[in-house]
């Protein structure tokens, strides 16, 4: 009897969506059908989230990939992604062993996001980052090697920034903290949610510069765009994400920023046998409007793209689920946080939830993307079906501009 080859699917990635998109496909498919191979270039699951904590001391729970992935079906391959080749349906990649090229039927790019210096004079020679676990950690040093009074500087106003600063002030409160904002303090929150996260910052000594983009980082100050020079024995850098530039270099059909342009399935509108989710992809939400660079957009994406995968292969009816937000979730140190409900498409509400009980609901939040991860399905039983289709459709048409 001929024997079928198993459906070949390379999952590059195993951040947050990554890793729940190979372990939900692993849910959704016949280990005998499919293949499914999970490329990392770190041996462990990072919360991302967490980053801010991991600076300031804090012990994170250790997440091996393969324990996480033990009797799944799984392969968990540690390497570095060096390539795509969209044409041939190749992904180049360097390990412990040296150079090896994996080949596949699906591609799953879910490669994610580092922090953007955006080309400020010095931000990349003098400031720190905590886009990723070695950015946090030699963060983690240089703090730690400070003395009382010495300042430290966080550059930008959004959700990271705010959570690093209040993370640093809380632990270290023997330091000058500073945070320096584009615009007003969280300027897109309701009034209830301003009003909170400035008692909260005034509460906690951080002195804030607003409308103060910064223009230039010195090893000892930065420079914000009115010439104003704020003392920083340690600048911390949040301002904004890059993505992976991986894909800028391939055939598919990415922005000018580099994300991978996908339909509703998260399917590339260019290459239909590749899959782009979380920060890689360039997906619409409610009203057409781009998502976030999140882990709120990148989990649901990567349950779009999975479903999606798996109903195309096993001949089901395709997902049909626009991906939308609830609330903005901000731990303000280990005691206090904020909840900013939002419409569908992220717009802040009257509604907020602050204090106590909403540092509880964040660390909710953050324990369940974790558990998220483990669990892709959400712990709802399902059932492996067989692939019945083994030859991708033809390419979509290209997405609405969005």
């Amino acid at each position: 009897m001929q024997h079928t080859p198993r459906h070949r699917i390379v999952v590059l990635g195993a951040g947050y969506a990554g890793a729940v998109a190979a372990g939900r496909l692993a849910r959704r498919l016949r280990s005998e059908d499919a293949a499914i191979t999970l490329v990392n270039a770190e041996p462990d699951f990072v919360e991302r989230v967490r980053m801010h904590q991991l600076a300031v001391g804090q012990d994170l729970r250790d997440r091996p990939l393969d324990e996480m992935f033990a009797r799944t079906g799984v392969d968990v391959r540690i390497a570095k992604v060096t390539g795509v080749d969209a044409d041939r349906k190749t992904v180049s990649v360097t390990d412990a062993d040296g150079t090896g090229e994996l080949a596949y039927d699906t591609l799953v790019y879910a490669l994610g996001s580092a922090w953007n210096p955006q080309d400020v004079p010095g931000a990349a020679e003098h400031a720190h980052e905590i886009a990723g676990r070695p950015g946090a950690l030699r963060l983690r040093e240089r703090l730690a090697g400070l003395e009382a009074g010495r300042s430290v500087v966080v550059v930008g106003g959004g959700l990271t920034g705010l959570e690093a600063a209040a993370e640093i002030a809380e632990a270290r409160s023997d330091l000058e903290v500073s945070l320096t904002a584009g615009g007003g303090l969280g300027d897109w929150l309701s009034p209830r949610g301003r009003r909170h996260l400035r008692k909260v910052f005034a509460a906690l000594g951080i002195t804030v510069y607003e409308d103060a983009a910064v223009t230039a980082v010195a090893a000892d100050h930065v420079v914000t765009a009115d010439g104003t020079a704020v003392p920083a024995d340690a600048t911390v850098w949040t301002t904004g994400f890059a993505v992976h530039p991986l894909a800028g270099a391939t055939t598919l059909e990415v922005t000018d920023t580099g994300r991978i342009v996908v339909d509703g399935t998260m399917r590339s509108v260019s290459h239909p046998d590749v899959y782009a989710v979380g920060d890689a992809a360039l997906a619409a939400g409610p009203g057409d409007k781009p998502l976030r660079m999140s882990c709120a957009s990148g989990v649901p994406t990567a349950w779009q793209a999975a479903d999606a995968i798996a109903a195309r292969l096993t001949g089901r009816k395709l997902p049909n689920v626009t991906p939308r937000y609830f609330n903005q979730c901000i731990s303000l140190g280990r005691g206090q946080g904020l909840i900013q409900y939002v419409t569908a498409d992220d717009r802040a509400v009257r509604g907020a939830l602050t204090g106590r009980l909403a540092a509880l609901y964040k660390e909710l939040v953050c324990k369940s993307a974790a558990w998220g991860v483990a669990n892709p399905t959400l712990g709802v039983p399902t059932r492996r079906r067989p692939v019945t289709a083994r030859t991708p459709e033809p390419a979509p048409a290209p997405a609405p501009t969005v």
